[in-house]
Order: structure tokens, then sequence, then C-alpha cells
């Protein structure tokens, strides 16, 4: 385990086995999951000595069978411990880094496009040790342009399957987009996964992140069910970040897991007829994005209607309804 004070640390080799030290404790633990990353994580990297600000912190990246030489860009570097693993899937990936951190009192979840601001840390940091109850951090994230990222989110119901999020209504919209909800610290249903600050207590109770999403959907579901547990999470504006999005890139395979992993967590926290309801609307949904252009959406409707061409990675083709 690798161990700094906003300093730097030791790194690994590509074909080495981790090296083991005595565990020491630290502040926080930074996990990052990364697959083709050479582009960003680099400047993930750089970014965090100024953003810890003087806590003692490790930091474990889990590469996940890139191809792109981003295992020997991450071997190069002095600040990381790396563990090279194939690919399970981003929650595997993030549980098995929280697994090599078991010195710290607190999980910093990154994406490897992110990049956070001096002294972001401490700031989530005081939030969750000064809110009672408190169990996940978010930030406030910028776009890669300076422009807020709408990164806050309400729980999936039936209204807000999709197709009338134009309407601006909390009934009918997951994502929130009023400006004025960026402005002041206060609870959230959920919040986008780039940058999240996790009490361990929190993690360890619910048995980490849920690894048969695989891909999106497992920081929905970690919220929810932390919520259900007792614990809340908590944006703060006073803590800055920037996710430039995308940094594995975008396809029809991952939008479709999108749409079938939301199918599952309303099914998983609702029951079957529900969801039926829930997935007939996700057909509809997709089926008018297909028609107004949106061609990734042709493969959703298909793998919605036909379970054996859903990504395997899932393990959602056994039924029409995914579970």
């Amino acid at each position: 385990m690798t161990i700094a004070s906003s300093t730097s640390s030791t790194g690994e080799s590509p074909n080495e086995t981790p090296r083991t030290t005595e565990p020491q404790h630290v502040d926080v633990a930074a996990v990052v999951v990364t697959y083709n990353s050479t582009r960003h994580v680099g400047d993930l990297l750089d970014s965090l000595p100024a953003a810890f600000a003087g806590l003692t912190y490790s930091v474990v990246v889990v590469d996940n069978d890139s191809t792109d030489g981003t295992p020997e860009l991450l071997a190069r570097r002095p600040d990381c411990t790396v563990i090279r693993a194939s690919n399970d899937g981003y929650a595997a990936g993030i549980n098995r880094a929280v697994l090599d951190s078991p010195e710290a009192a607190t999980i910093l979840i990154l994406n490897p496009d992110a990049t956070l601001d001096p002294d972001s840390v401490p700031r989530m940091l005081e939030v969750l040790r000064r809110r009672p109850g408190a169990g996940i951090i978010a930030p406030r994230v910028r776009e890669e342009d300076g422009s807020l990222s709408p990164t806050l989110r309400r729980g999936p119901t039936l209204g807000r399957v999709g197709g009338l999020s134009f309407t601006g209504l909390p009934v009918f919209t997951e994502r929130i987009e009023i400006r004025s909800e960026y402005q002041n610290e206060h609870e959230v249903d959920w919040a986008v996964g780039a940058v999240l600050l996790v009490d361990r207590h929190c993690f360890d109770a619910l048995a980490g992140l849920d690894e048969s999403f695989f891909l999106y959907s497992e920081e929905t579901d970690f919220s929810l069910r932390a919520r259900d547990a007792g614990w809340s999470t908590v944006y703060t504006p006073r803590a800055g970040a920037m996710h430039i999005g995308g940094g594995s890139g975008e396809s029809a395979a991952t939008h479709t897991m999108q749409m079938l992993n939301r199918i599952r967590i309303y099914r998983r926290r609702t029951g079957t007829l529900r969801a039926w309801l829930y997935f007939s609307l996700t057909i509809v949904v997709e089926l008018r994005r297909a028609i107004l252009g949106q061609r990734m959406s042709w493969t959703t409707v298909r793998a919605l209607l036909r379970p054996s061409r859903r990504p395997p990675q899932l393990s959602a083709s056994a039924a029409l309804l995914p579970s």
C-alpha cells in the first residue's frame, strides 16, 4: 500500500504483484478504475496532492485489462499502487481497490477522467464529519469548458423513465438542472459517481458496490441502498472538481447497459409488476429516440425485446424482464 501526505509514493511495474507493507492509518483512500485511460488518468493523479491539502492518503488504481498503454503509464507513476485485473466491471474494480485499502477510514471514489480542485478533499471530509448520518459526499462538478455539470439526481420513478424531462418538472425529471440546487449544501437522492467521498462504515455495511451492474447505475444503487440503511448523500458546493465524461468512450453497447441497469434497479426496488410498466415505457422512450435519429437506441430496442442480444456482462439474458 502506498501512503502519502500530499507527496509521492511507490508504484508497481506492470508485471509485478503490488508490494504490500504493514497497513498504516490514512485519512482517505483514493480508488480509481482505469480502462484505456491514457488520455486522462495522469491529469487526475497530478491533481491529487493539492486536492488532499495535507491529509494523509493512499491511491490505488485498478486497471481493468487496458490495451492502450494505461498499465505501462501507471507503472511509471511513483504516486499510486497499481493492480492489474481482468475486466470484471467498474464496480468490481472499485471493490477490489477498497479491499486493498484496509487502513483508510474514508474512501474517495474517482473516475480517471476527473480532476480535483485544491483543498477539495478536506472540504468534503469536513461535511462528512459534521453531518450526522452522512455516508456519501458529492462535490460541485464542472464540465471541461468550465460550465456547471448537473450531477445531482432524483430517484427513479415511472414518471422519470424519460422523454418528458424537457418539462423541467421534478415529477418527470431525474436529472436536476435547476442552478439554485447547486448553490447550497443539501441532501440528494443520488449523484453521478465521478467524484464521491464515502464513509468506510457505510461502504462496508453495504458490502460495497453491486458488481452485477458491471458498468453504470452502480452509484445510483449504492446511494439508494445507503438511504435505505439510514445513510444520506450530501451535496456540497464548497468542494470542486472537473469531469470530462466519456473517458472510456460511449457506444451502443454501453448505452444499452445504461438502460437495462435502470430497469434492473427499478425492479429490485419496486417489484415485478411495476417493473413491467417501467420496462414498457423504456422501450417506448428508446424507440422514440431511435426514430429521432439516435442510432444507438436501435441497438437498445433490439436488446430490450430480444434478451439474447443483451451485453453478456450483465447476465440479464434469461428472461424478457431483466433482473
